[in-house]
């Protein structure tokens, strides 16, 4: 006979059978889910009545949930600046930049693996478009072959921790917290994860200086203001995309569906800016629409809203309506759009399916009380606060082998996120524990991308790679940075100032001492007249 207290592992075990079969993820939840649904009504653990919760919560939770309209204007913000040849410039000019240094073809690769990731925020499009660039320069030039598929495919899941990384809002959604504090506590993480990339380089060139070599004087075609000219190019655009997308919704000016859809349109003027058949009158008009917009936000900065303000920005408006008129015109950058179109349909489509899916799990799992189980399970491991986390992040590691981070953060996510909440509070505040613990799991999810044998990042290395690059190389070369992963997220777990620092403080006041002092009004005496016979 199966009690209540075995429903819980029982549907955790069928759930992961299940998936190992190899049945898609988003039907896979639904069907445990609603198989142990009708046992547990079979069973009187709850009544048919019970499952009405799951279209409630499908209908109002999942399809009406504004924050996750993000998601589609994010993905078509990386779809179209995957391929617009940002990525070709900005690595082209940061390679000779650092062509001189022993590894620099290394450090360009982080670096603009850093900016890129803080405007595409997808995997797939930063690791393919740099591999497809930077491999067979890095190749000619005589760099260890397992250093060069372990930097380009690390730096291509550093998007996953860099705002406006889809997995934070995804994170921010199931932890019930603002994505503006998700981002900014992720800024410290993702920093210092750059610095300890380009240590690794450092460190390899001092040891192994044959393994990242400088690149030869003869092969660097760019030099003085021409260099810095071109860095300066890709790099101011790229700044000014991030303000717009990432700026304005610290500054509380936009919500994160807003700033996406700023992003989006940012996308299509800078395809339109690199792209070869964008005329002079087209920049004429680029330049007329940043001088406006200029010009607006210094009268806004000095002065109230006025007619000039909003006269400078509709010709800013009208000037990035005239560049995405003219990129709809030309025909590669109008199949650009239509791809991206296309994967944005296609991903928000998984998101939904997930959401649908475990949204069935979760219901029937809180029905037979599994958060309960759950929470004894967690809260009685060994070593308290530090114990839990440990814990948690080895679970979360092993399980990235298995899962992607839409599933991970679908299905675990909601159940031990008030467990955290509880055990977490009193070591960084109730405000600041859910962000700790999201970016925490942020990091660590950066390595199911990385490590085999689902690691997707991989995939797609394997799928641009030239023949001669071994799969054994591209699997030994990501181990390292595996390890620099790790290493972070055992620095977010012991200083949790790396995510709280930019965070708001919460107020100090003591209720006890909050004193509530009404000035006395002294009134005119009432004048009623004489008594009423």
């Amino acid at each position: 006979m199966i009690t209540l207290e075995m429903m819980p592992p029982l549907m955790f075990g069928g759930l992961v059978l299940a998936m190992l079969i190899g049945f898609p993820v988003a039907f896979t939840l639904a069907a445990v889910g609603l198989s142990f649904g009708f046992l547990a009504i079979h069973l009187g653990f709850f009544d048919l009545n019970f499952l009405q919760a799951i279209p409630g919560r499908v209908f109002g939770s999942v399809l009406s949930n504004e924050l996750l309209l993000a998601i589609p204007f994010f993905t078509f913000m990386g779809a179209i600046l995957e391929r617009c040849g940002l990525a070709e410039d900005m690595l082209d000019s940061m390679g000779q930049l650092f062509g001189p240094v022993r590894g620099g073809l290394g450090y360009s690769v982080i670096i603009v693996g850093f900016i890129l990731g803080a405007i595409t925020g997808t995997v797939a499009a930063q690791v393919i478009a740099m591999a497809l660039i930077s491999m067979p320069v890095m190749i000619r030039y005589g760099y260890n072959m397992r250093y060069i598929t372990g930097v380009l495919a690390a730096s291509g899941t550093i998007t996953q921790l860099v705002p406006p990384s889809l997995v934070l809002i995804v994170l921010a959604d199931q932890l019930g917290k603002s994505v503006g504090d998700m981002y900014l506590g992720a800024w410290g993480p993702s920093v210092f994860q750059i610095m300890l990339f380009a240590g690794y380089t450092f460190i390899l060139g001092l040891i192994k200086p044959g393994h990242v070599p400088p690149v030869p004087k003869e092969a660097r075609t760019l030099t003085g203001w021409a260099l810095w000219k071109k860095c300066l190019m890709g790099i101011i655009p790229s700044a000014v995309l991030i303000f717009v997308v990432l700026g304005t919704m610290m500054m509380g000016l936009a919500t994160p569906t807003e700033a996406g859809a700023m992003g989006a349109v940012g996308a299509i003027v800078l395809a339109a800016i690199h792209h070869k058949d964008f005329t002079s009158n087209d920049r004429k008009v680029l330049a007329i629409g940043v001088i406006a917009a200029g010009i607006g936000t210094i009268i806004a900065m000095l002065y109230s809203e006025n007619l000039i303000f909003k006269l400078a920005f509709a010709v800013t408006y009208l000037a990035v309506a005239w560049i995405c008129f003219q990129a709809a015109r030309i025909p590669d950058l109008r199949d650009l759009i239509k791809q991206g179109y296309e994967s944005t349909m296609r991903l928000t489509c998984m998101v939904t399916f997930i959401l649908i899916g475990s949204t069935c799990f979760s219901v029937v799992f809180l029905g037979v009380s599994g958060g309960v189980w759950l929470e004894h399970l967690l809260t009685s491991l060994p070593g308290g606060v530090w114990g839990f986390l440990i814990f948690i992040n080895l679970f979360i590691f092993f399980l990235a082998f298995f899962l992607d981070f839409f599933e991970i953060a679908f299905i675990i996510l909601p159940m031990i996120a008030p467990i955290a909440q509880k055990i977490l509070a009193p070591v960084v505040g109730p405000d600041a524990a859910l962000i700790w613990f999201g970016v925490m799991l942020c990091v660590n999810m950066q390595t199911s991308f990385l490590h085999p044998p689902f690691g997707f990042a991989l995939f797609y290395l394997r799928g641009v790679a030239p023949k001669e690059v071994k799969s054994s190389d591209i699997y030994w070369g990501a181990m390292p940075w595996i390890g620099l992963q790790m290493i972070m997220v055992l620095l977010v777990i012991i200083f949790p100032s790396v995510v709280t620092g930019l965070l708001d403080k919460p107020l100090n006041v003591d209720l006890d001492k909050v004193k509530i002092e009404v000035p006395q009004i002294e009134l005119p005496p009432l004048d009623l007249g004489p008594p009423q016979k």
